[in-house]
């Protein structure tokens, strides 16, 4: 699909940015698809690599000492003489059990040497060697486990395209009501900034997100929520179109640059479309007539801390109340897919099965430790049928 095809019988035109070259190359070169959970990382590998050489070393240059000081104990059967090529030669061929037997210990004191000081170091070499491999193997088993049981256990988690600064604000948001690292992945196509999601103990999948098999690995068939938040408004599409496809049910939200291209958006699947650079001039606007105005709305995008705007369920002893009857300050109802505003006559009396979207201060709960003040885990909406 691309700029002004047809969805649902309409013809809508992507407007495109202006020239992003850096979010071009990021997103249209063809990147390897794998998934990585978060892990800690006790040593760099490099350095493993480098300090288990080293030790090998170390026994190979013990082992060519010991034959060299003992050089007289030693027969060479091409001339008789062991020099200090012939102790390397034979430290070498003796610590990997090669043994070809032209260079052999005679005296009994070498042979003694080789008994008590060459084998053992024979066995550290092998150990060495053998402890390397099966670390390596042992490594891979049990990420592939991690894996399977990461897959098995994923349900209703989130799923996020793009970890840029809007994709890392939305988290942000999430991880303040309450939603646990585990249940977020991050689907974006550069490794390093997987890398950077894992290190701060998220789930990343490296690849191009319009690509079924890429949003499959995500699981984001199984998904609740999805976030798309990419560089650009064509991918965005293309994104939401096969995230629709792929998951009938989930709530898919949706930024992007343009507002022209909201609709497209929105046909495409996606549930909630912001318009990113919109979204930022109107809160500039509304700043310069109303500087406190401003700090109020910025207050309450900001979750966590100070006036927060949440969504809820009705509960029992609300039902049959109005809208200003109820403790919180209620903003909207939700009733079905109809949005009604606190002043609408028809949002009250309240219903159990409405939801209502209010402005509560955020309190620290008792005995909070220094992350300071956050909000309790609310109940998510339920999925679509």
């Amino acid at each position: 699909m691309g700029p002004g095809d047809a969805v649902d019988g309409r013809v809508f035109h992507v407007k495109l940015p202006g020239q992003d070259a850096m979010a071009r190359r990021a997103e249209e070169q063809v990147v390897p698809t794998r998934v990585l959970l978060p892990r800690r990382i006790v040593d760099r590998p490099g350095r493993q690599v480098a300090k288990r050489l080293l030790m090998a070393l170390l026994v190979l240059a013990t082992t060519v000492m010991i034959v060299w000081l003992d050089r007289d104990g030693y027969t060479d059967n091409a001339d008789g003489k062991v020099n200090l090529l012939d102790a390397v030669y034979y430290a070498t061929v003796t610590l990997s059990t090669t043994g070809y037997g032209d260079i052999v210990p005679q005296s009994e004191g070498a042979r003694l040497l080789n008994v008590v000081l060459v084998t053992p170091l024979r066995v550290v070499f092998l150990i060495i060697l053998v402890g390397t491999t099966l670390e390596v193997l042992t490594e891979r088993t049990r990420e592939d486990f991690r894996l399977k049981r990461w897959r098995s256990n994923l349900r209703d988690h989130t799923v996020v395209v793009g970890f840029g600064t809007k994709g890392r604000s939305a988290i942000q948001t999430l991880c303040s009501t309450g939603l646990a690292k585990e249940q977020i992945v991050i689907v974006d196509p550069a490794s390093k900034v997987i890398d950077a999601a894992n290190a701060e103990g998220y789930t990343g999948v490296v690849g191009d997100a319009t690509r079924s098999d890429v949003l499959l690995r995500a699981e984001l068939q199984k998904a609740r929520q999805i976030i798309i938040a990419t560089q650009r408004d064509d991918t965005a599409v293309l994104v939401t179109l096969t995230a629709r496809q792929l998951n009938r049910g989930a709530k898919i939200v949706a930024a992007v640059r343009e507002e022209e291209n909201a609709p497209l958006l929105r046909q495409s699947g996606a549930d909630a479309v912001i318009t990113s650079a919109s979204a930022a001039g109107r809160l500039l606007g509304l700043s310069v007539l109303s500087p406190s105005a401003g700090t109020v709305m910025e207050d309450l995008i900001q979750q966590g801390s100070g006036l927060d705007l949440v969504e809820r369920p009705v509960i029992k002893a609300e039902v049959g109340k109005s809208v200003r009857e109820t403790d919180d300050l209620v903003v909207s109802v939700l009733r079905g897919h109809r949005l009604l505003g606190y002043d609408d006559p028809a949002a009250s009396p309240l219903q159990l099965t409405d939801r209502v979207i209010t402005i509560v201060r955020v309190t620290p709960p008792t005995g909070s430790g220094p992350s300071g003040p956050h909000l309790p885990h609310l109940p998510l909406p339920p999925h679509r049928s």
